[in-house]
């Protein structure tokens, strides 16, 4: 599939179109954001380990009967996936708490909640993704409610399929964000990515931040966090 024009450029990846308009190439860089782009760096490696890892998660939950925008892997830190619209919700799916949670709450990291819980983010930067709930949704016109019952039960069925599959390499899967995208014929699959850039992965015997908050809190040792999470997923 042959590689054409740059059609988007994100934080953490470029969009490019293909001869086929229901397919673009996603390309993954090494820039590495925070804070809504208030903290910028480069973590070494970076674009290949989100690239593969998401591509193996999304096979894995393919086969779970996740729909995905996956097609194929063409090389380390490229994918060809079906073109979507995304929808502006950025879809967070918390086992415990953590992070912005925590913090807005009041509450310890690492309260283990009963059942899982779902937020969602306004994606837009302007406004520093601001949390909504699906009436605020729908008054927008960011879903209609059909749509959002159908990230929602897809979300939570995500959730299932990895949470037991990251137990199974003795990480826990503490919270994780999700974006989903419109089809050409309007189907709503998952999209984007999943990687220590949209996990928190916590590794079960000594609780060592696997993931994306190394860099958000100068935790040090960011690339071999990358590795070694990359390293247990592909060797699963």
């Amino acid at each position: 599939m042959r590689r054409k024009e740059q059609i988007y450029e994100g934080k953490a990846k470029k969009v490019f179109a293909t001869d086929d308009p229901n397919l673009v190439i996603v390309d993954y860089k090494d820039d590495a954001t925070a804070f809504n782009g208030a903290k910028k760096g480069t973590i070494a490696g970076k674009g290949a380990i989100n690239n593969q890892m998401s591509n193996h998660l999304f096979r894995l939950l393919e086969q779970q009967g996740v729909e995905t925008h996956f097609v194929e892997q063409l090389s380390e830190r490229e994918t060809l996936v079906r073109r979507v619209s995304i929808v502006p919700l950025e879809v967070i799916v918390r086992n415990i708490a953590a992070g912005s949670f925590a913090k807005r709450y009041g509450v310890e990291e690492g309260m283990v909640f009963a059942a899982p819980t779902i937020e969602f983010s306004y994606k837009n930067d302007a406004l520093g993704d601001p949390l909504l709930n699906s009436y605020h949704a729908l008054a927008l016109g960011l879903a209609n409610a059909g749509e959002i019952e159908r990230i929602k039960t897809m979300a939570l069925r995500i959730n299932e399929v990895m949470k037991r599959y990251f137990d199974g390499m003795g990480v826990t899967l503490v919270d994780f964000k999700l974006e989903f995208g419109r089809t050409a014929d309007g189907k709503i699959v998952l999209a984007d990515e999943i990687s220590p850039d949209t996990c928190r992965l916590w590794d079960k015997a000594t609780g060592e931040k696997l993931d994306k908050d190394r860099f958000r809190r100068d935790l040090g040792g960011v690339e071999q966090a990358y590795q070694e999470i990359m390293r247990r997923v592909m060797e699963k």
